[in-house]
């Protein structure tokens, strides 16, 4: 399925990067060979890091609750035609808190500096206080 899946998708790449946890289907041989033939770049979760793979639940969470739980799809081009609008609403039309309010390509497009409004789950050597 995971194959099937990148082969159709393959071909609609600009630079891309494949972000996964580290699923059978993503670690397999062709799987990697397919994404390395295609230049895309292999992003995984470490190994026994619980909080790495938590921004892409929470994303995949907010995608379904704020989106696609209103609507029923019928087949895989209904379903790349409303995320590809989820993913244009997401980036372009709802404000983020964690920017301060802002959306995330007004940030991008701008090189607009923001404060940092998100907790760091991967501080190195934190200070215990008893």
């Amino acid at each position: 399925m995971a194959i099937s899946s990148l082969s159709e998708n393959i071909e609609h790449k600009q630079q891309l990067m494949h972000h996964s946890d580290r699923g059978t289907q993503y670690c397999s041989n062709e799987y990697v060979k397919l994404l390395k033939s295609d230049d895309i770049k292999i992003s995984m979760t470490e190994n026994g890091d619980p909080l790495e793979n938590a921004i892409a639940e929470r994303i995949n969470g907010l995608i379904k609750e704020e989106y696609l739980n209103d609507y029923q799809v019928n087949n895989i081009k209904e379903a790349r035609e409303l995320l590809d609008t989820v993913i244009k609403l997401y980036n372009n039309e709802r404000p983020h808190m964690s920017l301060g309010n802002l959306k995330p390509n007004q940030v991008h497009q701008s090189n607009l500096k923001t404060e940092k409004l998100w907790k760091n789950y991967y501080v190195k050597n934190p200070t215990i206080v008893n």
